[in-house]
């Protein structure tokens, strides 16, 4: 029997689909477009080819830029990953209180990113903040935090004489301060994710490992970590994306891409681009530089998926 057409059913996502094509597909094609011209934000500009992408290559504020995000990007996805694999661990032995500490660690996810950035910028106060007292009891000096421009680990190699040159010094300070808050955030989300993927592995298989006299550390590395594996392949992807996409708390935590530049991400460096010198066109180029950046990288970690126990 010939199934008859229904109309109906796309009359209820036209809106959906109207609002996607609107502000997503139109922005998208527009953004490339835009790309190829010496484009103001005022009003049209006259066609220019590839001379935006040229100037962004030789733009070391851009490749600088680049590096920051790509050092937030390395240190950032690794540790959201484990953190919260560990955190899940734990809460999952908890049986009485378990909504009241699940609620606690998911409630920074649910914060405004605006108020936690401001919160955390209190924090990492060079004179007032809870960072430097908290260092103060083990007797470690005060340190500038937003305002330090040298390398994470110079400053750690510092007392043996030893100076790392260019980006083996690290992130700087400024930027490591804005990792730590970066992490915590997302660290809700993730270990919540995680707790699911651990609720959903059979107790059986434990059972059978405690009886063959496997150990709590074996039993992780044999059975947990290979059955979460789809949700570390999900946590990675997703964390890689909206780590790359940082731009919020660089925003209200540091003045202009912090000290000399250290802590400007290549989102904020596209907002800079388009709304403080206006030059839309070059912004267009660097976001679209951006969009193949992180499709390249999902693409290769979707190779990663073979290794993944569905």
């Amino acid at each position: 029997m010939k199934t008859k057409w229904k109309f109906s059913p796309y009359l209820y996502i036209l809106p959906a689909f109207f609002l996607l094509f609107a502000f997503r597909m139109i922005p998208i094609v527009m953004s490339f477009v835009i790309s190829f011209f010496d484009w103001s934000i005022k009003g049209t500009g006259k066609f220019i080819g590839l001379e935006n992408y040229a100037k962004m290559l030789s733009d070391d504020v851009f490749w600088q830029s680049l590096s920051n995000t790509f050092w937030l990007v390395i240190i950032v996805v690794p540790a959201s990953i484990v953190f919260s694999l560990l955190f899940a661990v734990l809460l999952n032995q908890i049986k009485k209180l378990s909504g009241f500490f699940r609620t606690i660690y998911f409630l920074p996810f649910v914060t405004s990113l605006v108020a936690v950035s401001i919160v955390w910028k209190i924090i990492f106060n060079e004179q007032t903040g809870l960072a430097n007292t908290f260092l103060g009891w083990f007797g470690i000096e005060a340190q500038k935090w937003l305002a330090e421009p040298t390398g994470i680990f110079n400053l750690i190699l510092a007392p043996l004489g030893i100076e790392l040159p260019g980006m083996l010094g690290g992130p700087s300070q400024a930027l490591f301060a804005i990792l730590i808050m970066t992490v915590w955030k997302g660290l809700g989300y993730n270990t919540i994710i995680y707790l699911a993927g651990l609720q959903n592995i059979p107790r059986v298989y434990y059972e059978a490992a405690e009886i063959d006299g496997a150990g709590k550390f074996k039993q992780f590395w044999k059975i947990t970590l290979p059955l979460v594996s789809p949700t570390t392949f999900y946590v990675l992807i997703m964390t890689t994306i909206t780590t790359f996409q940082a731009f919020s708390q660089v925003y209200l935590m540091t003045d202009k891409g912090g000290p000399l530049n250290t802590t400007k991400l290549i989102v904020y460096y596209i907002y800079e681009k388009g709304f403080d010198t206006l030059e839309m066109g070059y912004a267009s180029a660097v976001a679209l530089f951006l969009f193949v950046v992180i499709l390249s990288l999902t693409v290769l970690q979707k190779r990663l998926e073979k290794h993944v126990n569905y």
